[in-house]
């Protein structure tokens, strides 16, 4: 069954920024888990989108419920196309379910109460530790510029595998 929606959980906003795009190249609707229970018939086949904490999508048991989940990305700090096999292994996801990671961004200012306090604490016990670190990959090094400074990886070309599944299906 091919995708008729796009279906997302973002906290910061870049998960959000990702569903878009990514309606944008398709042109799929694009809906908030919120919004789409009132306006997506349950039953329906999405792209589920969700932002990663400690290595669960947000949202995804919830969608899942509700929704034929064609594809699952999920946006964290990490480069895309890491960490998939943890994300599938953390989130009990079936070796048939296509899975994506994105990169994200980080941004403190956008984080509220426990969220900010646990990634106040990640970013200067784990930035310390990369900093550290003598010999540094290039996925590290973006890491630890991304934690101490912030900023945004959000791109279309990030969301090339995505698209070429997609289109694949077409």
């Amino acid at each position: 069954m091919n995708p008729n929606a796009i279906v997302y959980t973002s906290n910061t906003g870049y998960t959000r920024q990702y569903a878009v795009l990514l309606g944008e190249k398709t042109g799929l609707p694009v809906y908030s888990l919120e919004e789409a229970a009132s306006r997506l018939p349950c039953g329906n086949c999405v792209i589920y989108l969700g932002w990663l904490m400690a290595g669960k999508v947000q949202g995804y048991a919830k969608a899942a419920k509700r929704y034929q989940i064609a594809a699952v990305c999920g946006v964290g700090m990490g480069t895309t196309g890491s960490q998939m096999q943890d994300l599938r292994k953390a989130n009990a996801l079936p070796a048939s379910l296509p899975v994506f990671t994105l990169q994200g961004g980080f941004d403190l200012d956008r984080l509220h109460g426990i969220y900010k306090l646990m990634m106040t604490v990640m970013a200067k016990t784990a930035g310390k530790g990369l900093a550290d670190k003598a010999d540094r990959t290039p996925e590290e090094d973006a890491m630890l510029e991304l934690m101490l400074h912030g900023g945004s990886y959000v791109s279309v070309e990030n969301l090339n595998d995505v698209l070429d599944w997609y289109q694949m299906r077409q």
